[in-house]
């Protein structure tokens, strides 16, 4: 039985009812969309696939790579001779037009079950795509959360219209403190006014790409910079649930495909970081009720920290999906070959046990059922042809 952080859903459902029929008006034509699978087919040819592949397999499909290139040659290469199950284009994969993106993104899809394209757009501070000039948090933070619906939705149309399926764009980490790195990121500075804008991001980018909700379980509550060291905070269970508990409610409410797990340490709850404590793992399925899949934050983020103990990238992948990750985020440090040796990692350490077999199955289905989902509903989108660029 879950039991779910009290929050105002009546009215989160209704903020979602509200912005639903907005993202229909933000597209200035209808695209052509495939039905969607039902949720329990897409989990059956999900599972069939997953048990035809080998534990290599497997593990090659729970891991999103990254190389700085634009070479068509070499990112097929990259991802046929890897089998990943995703890719993260960082800013040295983004040409200077959507179309020629477009063609990089083509040179991605080299499966039947093409993988996760993913894209860290939250617009504003960190952006990706120079011609993404929608209102972003610095604007929205003190807007009605509807302005946050069109935005997003115009967003992720761009996302979309440059073949990524998965954006890496709604920040539901919540912060009163203008000093912290975050606060310019986050949609709101306060619990419930930040939740009412995730919810409406969340609504808004669903139907053109997955979205997902980041740093659980909160930067705002931990002071410092996760792609240094590993910020802390003594805030309690309680107290988050409180607090920065409240958007991430929300944004999984409102339907969030993927929750990132940031490298954060609430040492009252678990003294590991979020991405490799498995008690987080288990609020976000058995409390939250977060059914869709967990990424970390790029695994590289902790070999910057210099701390010893987290200087074997595999022992990190091993660790990460251990606590309950379903998809493992590599970017820094990493190199054309990292990915074969994450994934390599994962098999020894299936065969002897240190990772249960059924724990690397169940995190596969996951990702391949994304896969698949976003698949069958992908489509060329508009932008937005009534929201306004941001001021």
């Amino acid at each position: 039985m879950r039991r779910r952080i009290p929050l105002m859903l009546a009215s989160t459902l209704a903020v979602a009812a509200v912005l639903t029929p907005l993202v229909t008006q933000s597209v200035d034509r209808h695209p052509t969309l495939v039905e969607p699978s039902k949720p329990d087919a897409v989990s059956a040819q999900a599972a069939q696939l997953v048990a035809e592949m080998s534990t290599r397999e497997r593990a090659a499909s729970i891991i999103m790579g990254h190389i700085p290139s634009t070479d068509p040659a070499a990112l097929s290469a990259y991802l046929s001779d890897t089998g990943l199950g995703g890719f993260i284009l960082m800013g040295a994969n983004v040409p200077d037009t959507e179309s020629a993106l477009q063609k990089v993104t083509s040179n991605l899809r080299v499966d039947e079950s093409p993988p996760l394209i993913a894209i860290d757009q939250e617009g504003g501070y960190v952006s990706r795509l120079p011609w993404d000039d929608f209102a972003a948090s610095a604007q929205l933070k003190d807007r009605p959360a509807a302005d946050t619906a069109r935005a997003f939705a115009a967003r992720a149309s761009l996302v979309a219209r440059a073949g990524a399926n998965v954006n890496f764009g709604i920040v539901a980490d919540t912060t009163a403190d203008g000093s912290s790195f975050i606060f310019g990121r986050s949609l709101g500075a306060e619990p419930t006014a930040a939740a009412e804008r995730v919810a409406a991001a969340v609504t808004a980018e669903e139907p053109f790409a997955a979205s997902t909700l980041k740093h659980f379980p909160g930067h705002g509550a931990a002071p410092g910079d996760s792609h240094q060291l590993i910020p802390t905070t003594d805030l309690t269970l309680e107290q988050w649930r409180q607090q920065d508990a409240v958007p991430f409610v929300a944004g999984i409410e409102a339907g969030a495909s993927l929750l990132m797990f940031g490298h954060l340490a609430y040492t009252a709850v678990d003294p590991e970081p979020a991405s490799l404590s498995s008690r987080w793992h288990e609020i976000a399925r058995d409390e939250l009720g977060f059914e869709g899949v967990m990424v970390t934050d790029d695994l590289g983020m902790l070999l910057s920290t210099g701390l010893r103990q987290y200087a074997d990238p595999v022992a990190n992948a091993v660790a990460a999906v251990g606590a309950g990750n379903d998809l493992v985020l590599m970017i820094a440090h990493s190199t054309p070959e990292t990915a074969a040796q994450l994934a390599a990692g994962l098999v020894v350490a299936v065969d002897d046990g240190t990772l249960a077999a059924e724990r690397l199955q169940d995190a596969a289905e996951r990702v391949m059922a994304l896969r698949l989902e976003r698949a069958a509903s992908s489509a060329v989108w508009a932008p937005c042809a009534d929201c306004e660029p941001a001021s």
